[in-house]
């Protein structure tokens, strides 16, 4: 199967990139108005750069995972580098978190800099093709250069919400003394947090789909990947809870995301499972009409 553009998933993500960049050019504008906030601009800004590039490094470490070596994991060494040459990409550092929820990453600002990342959880649940489905997934990520694309996305939604959490305790005796600079800038924060927040959700499913997609053109089997979708999501019922809480922060890196209430559904990194499964299965019945 060739990796073939779906136009309209890349006009979708378009859309939602120019209304992001749209949102936070008038963010800009009002806040150059309130030059006090410019010390706030530069620490996050400096902070941001600095979640670029230790971004593989602070994944890795909230999952608990490690770098592991072929001598240790000589089939999974081995399916990742087969699969990255499939996908024409330099094999990534390979690292396993022990855990017993099932699932899998991508991170790393580029090709030549990323880890893909496997749960114990996961080498235990899947057989060799659904692990395969969901290895590539995560290989397409990669290709896609989505952390490095998420990551600038969330840069000046990440100030916002940060000028609106301080904002209050550090601007409260300058707006106590007349001045209302602070409130404004406050309010329009806020404003930019909550549309950026839904736009960089939307954008991040858009590209799990376009993950999927790519993930079975390396494969050239879309059903394997569906069938570890629904495998994983099967099995997240069986973990215990406390297990999932712990891991709950990692959902925009995952295949599966971590969620058990209506709103985090709604407001979920990730398509829902059906939806993603119907996807592949057409892309399965289009592939068998060639």
């Amino acid at each position: 199967m060739e990796w073939k553009p779906d136009w309209g998933l890349r006009g979708r993500m378009v859309l939602t990139m120019f209304l992001l960049f749209a949102l936070y050019i008038v963010f800009i504008a009002i806040l150059s108005q309130y030059m006090g906030l410019f010390g706030v601009v530069v620490v996050m800004g400096l902070f941001s750069l600095g979640q670029f590039f230790f971004s593989d490094r602070l994944a890795l470490y909230s999952m608990g995972a490690s770098k592991v070596e072929e001598d240790d994991y000589p089939r999974l060494h081995a399916m990742v580098g087969r699969l990255s040459q499939q996908a024409d990409l330099p094999k990534p550092t390979v690292a396993v978190a022990d855990t017993r929820v099932p699932n899998a990453f991508a991170t790393g600002r580029s090709p030549s800099n990323s880890t893909v990342c496997v749960t114990e959880g996961l080498l235990q649940t899947l057989d060799e093709e659904e692990l395969e489905g969901v290895l590539a997934h995560e290989l397409a990520h990669i290709k896609n250069r989505d952390v490095m694309v998420m990551t600038i996305a969330s840069f000046l939604s990440t100030i916002a919400f940060m000028i609106v959490r301080w904002g209050w305790l550090f601007g409260g005796g300058r707006n106590r003394q007349g001045g209302g600079g602070m409130i404004v800038a406050i309010l329009v924060s806020l404003v930019v947090w909550i549309v950026s927040f839904v736009l960089i959700r939307t954008l991040s499913r858009y590209r799990e789909y376009s993950a999927d997609r790519g993930g079975a053109a390396i494969t050239g089997k879309p059903t394997a990947l569906a069938s570890a979708l629904l495998t994983i999501s099967g099995r997240m019922d069986r973990v215990p809870k406390e297990d999932l809480r712990e891991q709950s922060e990692m959902n925009a890196f995952f295949v599966i995301p971590i969620q058990s209430d209506f709103v985090g559904r709604i407001f979920s990194t990730h398509p829902p499972t059906e939806k993603r499964v119907e996807r592949l299965r057409e892309m399965a019945a289009e592939m068998e009409r060639r």
